[in-house]
């Protein structure tokens, strides 16, 4: 007779499944959200998500459930999602037949039978990226009538697929009504656990939910004991049974199982009780258990095909099994235990020999069956564990074929090193691996690469060295050193990089063109257009692509007419540059290299856009950002770089429309574009504090990154935040601190140009401050900044480039303001060069302090038609900040702003004063100026202090002022004070 050994209610974990029901429920408002369950073993993290998920289904939602395996290293391609999302495959769920053909093409080549799997193609994280956004689109295609909970066990065994993509949910889900549970054994996670950086990463989120799960408290055990038995338990039997388990409810229900009465010798440990439970069965369904605890998860057939018994017998077993609360039949017609712990029992109580032929009958069960990525890594594994190594060796290549068809690469990886630990053991390894062990070195390096676990294929690509003679092979060796360079180039360590590619080069440089020449030539090409090398850059790619000819290698053709034809525009060859990019893009067309023809389209774009053709540049980014929208394969820095051109344009409201959502989360390079993109928009509005907190995002991570533009940009963005602030200081520290690194790592002038001029905005505002506070030393000091500042400027524009030289026109005209001459007709000039380059806001600026610069030399009426169409069309823009500085410079020198009348010259309002100003409080104004308190005012002009105060509190009203130090800077700055 079976015995209940489960209380019939959830005891003590009441508040945790609170908050998981609080997450649903804002999942099911639109607020998804991911959140972790954690604990030791038995402590209840499946009860508590059993529970969670049938109130789930109880209110409405929908329920998908997938379990990790502790199988080999981790190395079964997204077990738990797959698992989660085989019986939709096999219901043919409506959601399924609904998605895009791209999207469904990714996820057939996950779930076999859902249709043709789209071509296998050169892909790495930007592949696995695309089976990502399939998911993604799955899961908000299920969540749109009904919220759903996705729930992921026993995450600690995890392959490395699932957890990028745990991660990757853990950024993307934006609105999507969608709620991830995770469990994981907190006693699993030794010190160099796997899963330890993803927790690291995502535990700090505050929209990641954590919840640990705490032993049960006496009380809570006298409950359960109470549901258990049906009656309430004796004082002795709680404190027995709460002492021996600590508070783990599943030692607390199998130790009672074992002894109901509590009288006698209870077993010593938690695995006792479970033996004692399992030695209870009978022989047959003890027989079924050593299967299935080595096979983890089965069906029924597979149970028939690796085990012993007749099929009466089989169906016997499992009846005995399951009705012992010991088995649980899944809806997806496998078979697994009730708990881990039960299966690792039975497994460890299993003899070596016993458990290797049960082993080695699973994996000629599997081998005989047609299957995905999964099956073939599970025939790997179980061989393996069966000792048969010369079958393990040619199972796990052929199972890292199929985990790199799907993007796994980190699983793949881990086969390639299984059959290299193998092959000094096995006999003719070569023969039957079809590749020497070189080769397999390279190729799990490159997986590793590809799934960005750089540091692991750095000593796979030095072992593979080590057994090549560069004399003898040169191009073997040429080829892993070529590699070697890119890791260490992605790892940051760009001097080893080149280096190492030096070293590669030397080797083939000479002789007939080869592909190892035309690949290593083609990325040292792109590596110095990436560094601003522009010259070397073109040199090298030319004579990458003649070998790239030669040896038709369309990747390095593809390659290295990307970096030329960016390093050509940048030299203002134009339309050869353009030649070179869109030959990149057909080319990579014709060879169904979508990421190639994305990465040269965007190239294009922003090379068009620094050559001053913003127009031309923003017709490439929207075409190829619409057909790879049309074909599900837009991406995020796409969206971004259309953006960008947006913004540039003035076309803010179309900017908003191509950014991602506010809540999208991001990483590394994309986090910095994504929020220097928000910071520039927010800036341009006027809407600071949001700019700000954007730039205080990226902050620590920004100094990282040797891409120049965002350096250019954040030191940009941060210098003009911190002068409107009045921070200027501030300003300068984060000018020279973007010069200084934009100078390591490039000769971008552009963005040289651009945080130069900006640090010349500043220090003009310092020289005016100094002279309205009679500072010389302050002055001075501007006046010097001005001056190495707008040298680094003239440099960058020496060549006469559209965007550098409107930089230099503005700081000319900033640079003659610090000097105490701000002259209209260099910030008209300024203003113009940006209209011609059909970029609205940096000449609304111009113009700006064009008028203020008319105001000072008393040419109000000409200040007038300067400062009125430039408000008119700031406010149109929704530049706020400029429109209030435009505003209070009309208020403050009357300037009329209706239309002109008579002689089309607007008049003046006020003759005797622009600013209304009576001759008595032009007195008062310049004593103000010069710092005179009140009491002096009035000693000095003959009136009660009072009467001073209230003269005083008029000229700030009519000056559009806040304080007497404001007053005293117009006052000074356009020629009030006598």
């Amino acid at each position: 007779m079976a015995t209940r050994v489960t209380s019939s209610r959830l005891v003590g974990r009441s508040a945790e499944l609170a908050l998981l029901e609080a997450a649903l429920a804002e999942a099911a408002s639109g607020r998804p959200s991911l959140a972790f369950v954690a604990g030791d073993s038995g402590i209840g993290k499946s009860r508590l998500l059993a529970e969670l998920q049938a109130r789930a289904l109880h209110d409405g939602a929908r329920v998908l459930s997938g379990e990790a395996v502790e199988l080999g290293e981790g190395e079964l391609p997204y077990g738990p999602v797959v698992a989660a999302l085989r019986p939709l495959a096999r219901a043919g769920d409506a959601a399924l037949e609904a998605m895009s053909p791209a999207a469904r093409a990714e996820l057939a080549c996950l779930l076999p039978g859902l249709g043709a799997p789209r071509d296998s193609s050169p892909g790495g994280v930007g592949a696995q990226a695309q089976v990502f956004e399939a998911l993604l689109e799955l899961l908000d295609a299920l969540s749109a009538e009904e919220p759903l909970l996705l729930a992921l066990e026993d995450i600690h065994w995890a392959d490395p697929s699932t957890r990028a993509f745990v991660a990757f949910l853990a950024r993307s889900l934006v609105r999507e009504r969608v709620l991830v549970v995770a469990t994981y054994r907190l006693d699993e996670l030794h010190r160099r656990h796997p899963l330890r950086p993803l927790l690291a990463e995502l535990e700090r989120d505050p929209a990641v939910l954590r919840v640990v799960l705490e032993p049960l408290t006496r009380e809570e055990v006298r409950a359960a004991l109470e549901d258990i038995r049906g009656e309430p338990p004796s004082e002795a039997l709680v404190d027995r049974l709460y002492a021996r388990t600590e508070g783990n409810p599943l030692f607390l229900e199998e130790l009672l199982a074992a002894g109901p009465d509590g009288r006698g010798t209870l077993p010593a440990t938690l695995r006792d009780a479970l033996m004692v439970r399992i030695e209870r069965l009978s022989e047959e369904a003890q027989e079924l258990l050593r299967v299935l605890a080595v096979a983890q998860r089965a069906d029924h057939a597979l149970l028939a095909d690796a085990g012993a018994l007749e099929p009466a017998a089989l169906r016997t077993a499992l009846r005995e099994a399951v009705a012992s609360h010991l088995v649980v039949a899944g809806a997806d017609g496998f078979h697994a235990f009730r708990h881990a712990l039960l299966r690792e029992v039975v497994q460890d109580d299993l003899l070596p020999g016993e458990r290797e032929q049960l082993h080695l009958a699973l994996a000629r069960a599997l081998e005989s069956r047609a299957g995905g990525a999964q099956a073939a890594a599970g025939v790997a594994y179980h061989y393996a564990a069966a000792g048969a190594q010369p079958a393990a060796l040619a199972a796990s290549l052929r199972a890292a074929d199929a985990a790199e068809r799907v993007h796994a690469y980190g699983e793949a990886a881990a086969l390639i090193e299984r059959a290299l630990e193998l092959w000094d053991r096995v006999p003719d390894a070569q023969q039957l691996a079809g590749a020497d062990r070189v080769s397999l070195l390279a190729r799990a390096a490159e997986d590793h690469a590809q799934a960005n676990e750089l540091v692991r294929a750095e000593p796979l690509l030095r072992a593979a060295l080590e057994s090549v003679d560069p004399q003898a092979e040169p191009r073997r060796a040429a080829s892993l050193l070529e590699r070697l360079a890119q890791a260490q180039w992605r790892q940051g360590r760009s001097d080893e990089a080149l280096q190492t590619a030096g070293e590669a080069l030397a080797l083939v440089r000479t002789g007939e063109p080869t592909p190892e020449r035309a690949r290593l030539l083609a990325w040292w090409a792109r590596t110095r257009m990436l560094q601003g090398k522009f010259r070397e850059s073109e040199r090298v790619g030319r004579e990458a692509m003649e070998a790239a000819r030669a040896t038709d290698d369309v990747a390095a053709l593809i390659s290295a007419l990307n970096a030329v034809g960016h390093a050509t525009i940048q030299q203002d060859e134009i339309d050869e540059g353009r030649a070179c990019l869109e030959q990149a893009m057909q080319i990579a067309r014709r060879a169904n290299r979508p990421a190639d023809r994305r990465s040269a389209a965007v190239n294009l774009a922003d090379a068009l856009a620094t050559a001053g053709r913003l127009e031309e540049a923003r017709a490439v980014m929207h075409q190829a950002a619409d057909e790879a929208r049309s074909s599900d394969q837009l991406t995020a820095w796409m969206a971004l770089e259309v953006a960008e051109l947006e913004t540039a344009a003035g076309n803010w409201d179309e900017a908003d429309r191509w950014m991602p959502p506010a809540d999208r989360r991001f990483f590394g390079l994309e986090l910095i574009f994504a929020e220097v993109r928000r910071a520039d928009l927010a800036l341009l509005r006027g809407q600071h504090a949001e700019a700000a907190a954007h730039l205080d995002g990226i902050a620590p991570i920004v100094p990282d990154t040797g891409e120049a533009q965002f350096h250019g940009w954040y030191g940009a963005l941060l210098g003009e935040l911190r002068r409107r602030a009045g921070d200027l200081d501030g300003a300068r520290a984060a000018v020279d601190e973007a010069l200084d690194r934009i100078e390591f790592c490039t000769e971008d002038g552009n963005s040289l140009a651009r945080v130069a001029a900006v640090g010349v905005a500043a220090e003009a505002d310092r020289a005016q401050r100094g002279r309205d506070l009679g500072d010389s030393e302050e002055t001075a000091r501007a006046l010097r900044g001005v001056e190495d500042l707008l040298l680094r400027v003239e440099a960058t524009a020496a060549e006469g480039r559209p965007l550098e030289s409107a930089w230099l026109a503005d700081a000319r005209a900033d640079a003659a303001r610090a000097h105490g001459d701000a002259d209209p007709a260099l910030y008209a000039r300024s203003a113009e060069a940006w209209s011609a380059l059909g970029r609205p806001y940096p000449a609304l600026v111009a113009r700006w302090r064009e008028a203020e610069a008319l105001v000072v030399r008393d040419d109000r009426a000409t200040a007038g038609d300067v400062a009125a169409p430039a408000l008119d069309e700031a406010k149109a823009l929704g530049a706020g900040w400029l429109a209030g500085e435009l505003e209070g410079l009309c208020a403050r020198a009357r300037l009329r702003l209706s239309e002109p009348t008579g002689g089309g010259k607007r008049s003046e309002e006020g003759a005797e004063d622009p600013f209304g100003l009576t001759p008595r409080e032009r007195q008062v104004l310049a004593l103000v100026a010069r710092g005179a308190t009140n009491r002096e005012i009035g000693a000095q002009l003959f009136m009660a202090e009072k009467t001073a105060s209230v003269h005083v509190s008029r000229i700030l009203s009519k000056l559009d002022v806040r304080s007497r130090t404001q007053a005293a800077a117009v006052a000074h700055r356009l020629g009030l004070a006598d």
